[in-house]
């Protein structure tokens, strides 16, 4: 696993195998999500909109939004609301203003009813406009105000000369009268356009001229985070880090896999592979506490990083590897010989295997051939935490059964060396892996699966004699 890209196969192996587990971690998620949200009380956010008429650039606007936030229009607000419970400071975090394309401004009220939300909005926006005007009054300059009164007057007046002069005109149709009357007409338009252009362009009459556009709408719903997402962010949250947590600690792991590097942890050469059908483990004394029961529940004792098994083929094909072992064995020890079967605690692959293997050895069908027929096989289990191998006693060497990706190099190590200190050779390594057996019947069983557990240090010599 630690130098394989993962992939989603990989992850869907973990979620089928450690689902339960999953389950759990995301409960207390979704937990610690419904605890949160009883720290935050649920809120409320509805907006009010403003509509500033003229023009007005983007740094104008963004006065406008300043103004509207500001402690001067906000503190009027919460006096004229009258909450005792929060303080113009507090209220000043609840309100929010946006500038939007068209010259809107938007005022948003949190509060923690609807009806507080709305009224907030509400209060805020009317405060805002008024500000505003009374800002755009107080800043103009009394004679420049003045100046666009008396041109009104002074045009009105001139109007009105341009009339006298046109009705003292000639009366008659002649072209120099028609043509004065004309004159003074147009003349009389195009100061009345002038005037209105100048009111359209005071900038005093359109700050004073904001319009509110409608009260705020009372909100239906809660604003986010509400308490529903804040359980199924924990949720997620929790089940996602439960799934990076599996991947990190694959990744990290130092368990050998590859036969080239077991074989150098050990010490020897590999022998063969034998396939082990898949069944659910043996429950041992040692494994029926609380915690155990704990585990077992949850799914932790169920690998998740070794691939699933493939279908095997059938008994006479798993069968083959086993002799083909036992045959190399034969050649490579001189004559019949016992030999020791070292199995490390824990691997119930490995231990079924080496049964299988102590089974087979008995099954010898040539027990009196020139080669001395397949060596006896005394299979023994061995601790990875403190290894301790019987001494030597007519056995011819050590023969090392294990599963791939249950051991680290140290771990192997510490076997290898321990068969050392027993003067035992390690003759050679075989490798188990679980494969799923095609259905067969109660009285086809293996011979292997009525075989009890061995325990630390147990010493059972396959074979007679």
């Amino acid at each position: 696993m630690s130098d394989d890209t993962i992939r989603l196969v990989t992850i869907g192996r973990m979620i089928r195998r450690r689902w339960r587990l999953l389950t759990v971690l995301a409960v207390v998620g979704a937990l610690a999500g419904y605890g949160t949200s009883l720290l935050f009380p649920p809120s409320y956010t509805t907006s009010a909109s403003v509509l500033l008429p003229g023009q007005w650039d983007e740094r104008a606007l963004l006065t406008q939004v300043d103004i509207a936030t500001s402690s001067s229009v906000v503190d009027r607000a919460a006096a004229a609301l009258g909450w005792r419970d929060i303080s113009g400071s507090e209220l000043r975090d609840r309100v929010s203003a946006t500038a939007a394309d068209g010259n809107i401004i938007t005022i948003s009220g949190t509060a923690e009813t609807p009806e507080r939300a709305q009224q907030l909005s509400d209060q805020v926006v009317q405060q805002f406009v008024t500000f505003a005007a009374r800002i755009a009054g107080d800043g103009t300059d009394p004679e420049a105000a003045a100046r666009p009164e008396a041109l009104r007057q002074m045009v009105a007046q001139t109007s009105r000369r341009i009339t006298e002069l046109a009705d003292a005109a000639d009366p008659g149709q002649t072209v120099e009268s028609v043509q004065t009357r004309t004159e003074l007409a147009n003349l009389r338009t195009a100061l009345q356009e002038a005037v209105n252009k100048l009111d359209q362009a005071d900038p005093t009459a359109n700050k004073a001229n904001m319009v509110v556009m409608g009260p705020a709408a009372r909100p239906a719903g809660e604003a986010p985070p509400t308490r529903m997402q804040l359980i199924v962010a924990g949720a997620l949250l929790f089940f996602l880090l439960a799934i990076i947590g599996h991947l990190t600690a694959a990744r990290m792991s130092r368990r050998l896999r590859a036969e080239p590097e077991i074989a150098a942890a050990l010490g020897s050469t590999l022998l063969g592979t034998v396939d082990v059908p898949g069944e659910r483990p043996v429950r041992r004394p040692e494994g029926r506490g609380p915690r155990a029961r704990i585990r077992r529940l949850l799914c932790v004792d169920v690998r998740w990083d070794i691939p699933t098994p493939q279908t095997s083929g059938d008994e006479a094909g798993r069968q083959l590897r086993y002799r083909r072992v036992c045959a190399r064995l034969r050649d490579q020890l001189p004559a019949s010989r016992r030999l020791l079967v070292v199995v490390p605690d824990g691997d119930e692959i490995a231990r079924r295997a080496a049964w299988q293997l102590v089974a087979e050895a008995e099954s010898d069908p040539s027990p009196g051939s020139s080669s001395g027929g397949y060596p006896m096989l005394q299979v023994v289990g061995v601790s990875v935490d403190r290894p301790m191998v019987p001494d030597r006693d007519g056995e011819s060497g050590a023969l090392v059964v294990l599963s791939a990706g249950s051991w680290t190099a140290g771990e192997l190590a510490g076997i290898a060396e321990a068969c050392a200190d027993a003067r035992h050779e390690v003759v050679g390594i075989v490798l188990a892996g679980t494969v799923w057996a095609r259905p067969t019947r109660s009285a086809d069983r293996p011979r292997e699966a009525a075989t009890p557990a061995l325990a630390v240090g147990d010493d059972v010599t396959g074979g007679s004699g």
